[in-house]
């Protein structure tokens, strides 16, 4: 593995380094948030140890700019901390980590975290394409392209048009697209409905065939069908 260590602690960040190289793996090292964001989005990393407690920039906020600033391969990342209450917890997943490991911890049991993240990664990262008659998304890269015009979806938007396209066959109620993008604490106003003009700005711009239908009272579809109406 290829492993971006973003850690201000000299002796923590050596201790990681020198263990992950003692088992074959290569690693790269920044010593803040800013410096950590950079490298993160210019390089391919496997995997990303990210501290919540940095100079320049927090884990928390560099989880967020690295989801809407990348438009690469997206490395997992596992978040160290010496917080462990759940709100902390629920703040780096919400945030973007995809783990979440708590000061002082194993080396063994950090390697095997990274491991695991590595293999979902992998497969995640070979099924990447969603695509409905012309409309195509790349979930890794959250490019969207319909016929030959291309766009790339700020990470709420990607999820919500994700959801839809997996959603096809049927009428997707509004209730349960905020529930699956935001659980049980939806964003105050209509989100959403923000969310869906965006995607329909982009799909259905210039294009004889509207794939984006809003299903009065209910909810909304994508599909290529004319049957429901606006």
């Amino acid at each position: 593995m290829d492993v971006l260590i973003i850690e201000d602690n000299i002796d923590i960040a050596t201790n990681i380094a020198e263990y992950l190289e003692s088992k074959g793996h290569s690693t790269d090292f920044a010593q803040n948030g800013i410096v950590g964001l950079q490298l993160a989005l210019q390089n391919s990393y496997d995997a990303i140890v990210l501290d919540l407690i940095l100079p320049g920039m927090n884990g928390l906020k560099l989880c967020e700019k690295y989801q809407q600033q990348n438009t690469q391969k997206f490395s997992p990342i596992l978040m160290l901390t010496a917080k462990d209450t759940v709100e902390d917890i629920v703040a780096g997943l919400s945030a973007g980590a995809d783990d979440y490991l708590v000061k002082p911890f194993s080396l063994k049991v950090l390697l095997a975290r990274l491991e695991v993240l590595q293999r979902r990664s992998f497969k995640k990262n070979n099924n990447m394409m969603l695509a409905t008659y012309d409309l195509s998304m790349n979930l890794d890269t959250r490019e969207v392209k319909r016929g030959s015009n291309t766009t790339f979806l700020k990470p709420t938007t990607a999820k919500i048009l994700e959801y839809l396209i997996r959603n096809t066959h049927r009428v997707v109620p509004r209730n349960e697209i905020e529930k699956e993008i935001w659980g049980d604490d939806p964003p105050a106003g209509d989100s959403l409905r923000a969310h869906i003009y965006n995607i329909r700005k982009f799909v259905d711009k210039n294009n004889t065939i509207e794939l984006v239908h809003t299903i009065h009272g209910i909810g909304y579809r994508v599909a290529n069908t004319t049957d429901e109406a606006r």
